[in-house]
């Protein structure tokens, strides 16, 4: 069977994949229907079932969204692939900024961010330098901004106001400019299919996070961090961690991996994916919001840091697993 896998050409793996993807995707949204249908028929369960099936809805509607990203770069090549993630980094952070308090001295700050940090972040991805790529934000970036902002002559709140700013950058920049560099990685005898890694990144991601979400409500519950999340418990994330490495596992035929190094793989990015979503849901505790983004939005992409939060983290473990593990360089060949 996957001897007939790898005999296909590039075009037909995509095919096949797309096929299983979106024809799984279609199985569970039948199958959430059919459950909201009988939640219709039974009004005394409707409510509390309703409210327990809501987050695998929401986790159900992000995997689309996921999907319809990979479809979408596959189609666009590696630099419609690297404006498009660029264009997501520009509306997550935006919707990021819009809940923290920033001061009128912020608003050099903010343009250095949105309009010098994240285009030269996305033009050194897309040019493939990754030796610089990996230390533009975290050394050049995290040093940048609060420059700009002593310049402000504004000391109220300097240290927290600026490291807002630099965590809503490395979140939504620097974290989720990793999925598209995958696109780009140099594998031996593995040209021209780095939109492989970026199906496997969003499947591994999408499988943990759904089933972990359904672990936890069929798992009894024992909350590491009541005051942060309710439902997030360890024998959640192991259930989604698990789950999220066997998908990669299954999936190591389409990416230069040998099964067990796919296992491996899939296991660190889902467990990276897990707890960031506890992270994420601590930052929005802090800036009182149940949701990132706001009804009024007028990008229309209200609550898409939730919907690719999980991405932004896992994304980087993955990319520099991947490069550390085969030894792949850094500079641009």
């Amino acid at each position: 069977m996957v001897g007939w896998l790898k005999q296909l050409t590039s075009n037909e793996q995509v095919a096949l994949l797309f096929l299983v993807l979106f024809g799984f995707l279609l199985l569970l949204s039948i199958g959430l229907f059919l459950n909201s249908l009988r939640e219709r028929e039974n009004e005394d369960d409707r409510l509390a079932s309703r409210l327990a099936w809501s987050r695998v809805r929401r986790d159900l509607r992000a995997a689309w969204v996921g999907g319809c990203l990979f479809w979408v770069a596959w189609i666009s090549g590696p630099l419609g692939a690297t404006l498009l993630f660029a264009l997501l980094s520009f509306l997550a952070l935006r919707e990021f900024i819009t809940l923290l308090h920033t001061q009128r001295s912020d608003h050099r700050t903010l343009i250095v961010a949105f309009f010098v940090l994240l285009p030269v972040q996305y033009m050194i991805c897309g040019t493939r330098f990754f030796d610089l790529f990996t230390v533009f934000l975290p050394v050049y970036g995290f040093l940048a901004l609060p420059i700009v902002s002593a310049l402000a002559d504004d000391p109220q709140r300097f240290l927290e106001r600026n490291a807002k700013i630099q965590w809503g950058v490395m979140v939504c920049v620097y974290g989720l400019s990793h999925a598209p560099a995958l696109l780009l990685l140099d594998f031996p005898g593995y040209t021209g299919r780095g939109a492989f890694l970026l199906f496997f990144l969003v499947m591994v991601v999408a499988a943990a996070q759904i089933a972990q979400e359904i672990a936890r409500r069929l798992l009894r519950r024992r909350p590491v961090a009541r005051r942060i999340s309710r439902s997030f418990s360890m024998r959640a994330w192991w259930v989604g961690t698990l789950t999220g490495a066997a998908a990669g596992g299954l999936l190591f035929w389409i990416t230069p991996f040998k099964a067990g190094q796919a296992l491996a793989m899939a296991f660190v990015t889902a467990g990276a994916a897990g707890f960031g979503d506890l992270v994420m849901k601590a930052l929005k505790k802090d800036a009182g919001a149940r949701y990132w983004g706001n009804r009024s939005s007028i990008t229309g992409a209200v609550g898409l840091l939730d919907r690719i939060a999980v991405l932004c983290f896992a994304a980087p473990v993955f990319f520099h697993s991947a490069r550390w593990y085969f030894q792949l360089p850094l500079g641009y060949r």
